[in-house]
């Protein structure tokens, strides 16, 4: 797939995830041969007023592009601002987000509700394009506001009209929960519908998926969001999928472990020990979910506060993986709880986390 001048040929695109693509993680993707990743969302807003948590979130290394930045807003000269400003970090695309469908966001006008406004999202992704300076303008989408009011087929014309390089179709709606299964057909229509290239992205993930939305809707690529959330390998299974015709599988407890323990050193060399460890927890929970042993790992691994400790525990439990220590686990049960929430071992049902304060969402 082309996008302005970017090549990404048939590899895969990471998708913006709060607090889950820092530059940590947008390595180990790209390692694993990701095509194209993107920081976590940042608002317009944060942007123009230089806030510093919005630029940290924003920040890249030369070394991980291309890269793209996702930004959220709804007014389109402030936008305008923002874009202008982002030239400047020479990203390789720059995406608007209209596909967030947390409520903290959709309630100041932001994200998915710009589906409802098709003449002010024209506005926008024209400003976008005029002060992007020749960089792709993207834009993530959702299929409408819910089942009875689905316009993505007006929103994709919208947003190709006013000079975009490439649209993101999430197939689901704004009403829509994550456990219930992407509708594919609309990608399709979406694909049928524009000249521009197109990005499916919802209910994939396996590389079996991916090339099933490719061959149904025949999309251009396809962006991966929670199907790479502790599984950078669905990015190497898939190249090697289509390389050779045959997908290597889910890698072995050692190869998980190798990357974890290089994912957790990449968190504290970003955060510093206390605050990477911390963050890192989660990732190492991700990393071990489809193995047998994750119900006493996740007991194990949220007290640890000791680097080393944590190294030996990984070595310690991987060992026990290999050598069949564990009872079998119900992964029909865990794969459901993380379809609603991705933090699955916790016990409150809790909004998807946006890293947005209020004065960057007001």
């Amino acid at each position: 797939m082309k996008i302005g001048n970017l090549d990404l040929g048939r590899k895969l695109l990471l998708a913006p995830m709060a607090d889950v693509t820092d530059s940590a993680y947008r390595k180990i993707a790209k390692e694993f041969g990701a095509g194209l990743t993107f920081t976590q969302m940042v608002s317009a807003k944060g942007v123009i007023r230089n806030q510093f948590e919005t630029l940290k979130r924003l920040s890249f290394h030369r070394s991980e592009k291309p890269v793209g930045v996702q930004i959220l807003g709804k007014d389109p000269d402030l936008i305008r601002s923002a874009v202008k400003d982002i030239v400047t970090l020479k990203p390789d695309i720059i995406d608007i987000n209209c596909g967030c469908s947390v409520e903290k966001v959709t309630k100041h006008g932001f994200g998915s509700d710009l589906l409802d406004k098709p003449q002010q999202l024209g506005a926008i992704i024209k400003n976008m394009v005029g002060a992007s300076w020749g960089i792709p303008i993207s834009a993530k989408i959702r299929l409408g506001r819910n089942k009875t009011k689905i316009n993505v087929l007006e929103i994709a014309k919208v947003i190709e009209d006013n000079g975009a390089s490439v649209i993101i179709v999430h197939g689901r709606t704004r009403a829509d929960k994550y456990d219930t299964d992407a509708e594919w057909d609309w990608i399709a229509k979406v694909k049928e519908s524009v000249s521009i290239p197109v990005v499916g992205n919802g209910s994939c993930f396996t590389p079996k998926d991916v090339m099933n939305m490719i061959e149904h809707t025949k999309c251009d690529s396809v962006m991966i969001a929670r199907g790479a959330i502790g599984n950078p390998f669905i990015f190497s299974r898939f190249n090697e999928l289509v390389e050779t015709g045959t997908d290597p599988g889910q890698p072995n407890p050692e190869i998980v472990r190798d990357t974890a323990i290089k994912h957790l050193n990449l968190m504290i060399e970003n955060f510093g020990e206390h605050v990477g460890l911390n963050k890192a927890k989660k990732h190492l929970i991700w990393y071990f979910m489809s193995f047998n042993g994750i119900t006493p790992f996740i007991d194990l691994v949220m007290p640890q506060n000791d680097k080393d400790e944590l190294v030996d525990m990984l070595f310690e439990h991987s060992e026990k993986i290999i050598n069949e220590k564990y009872p079998e686990e119900d992964f029909n049960k865990i794969n459901e709880n993380f379809k609603e929430k991705v933090l699955f071992w916790m016990k409150d049902k809790i909004e998807d986390d946006v890293q947005l304060s209020k004065e960057e969402l007001m």
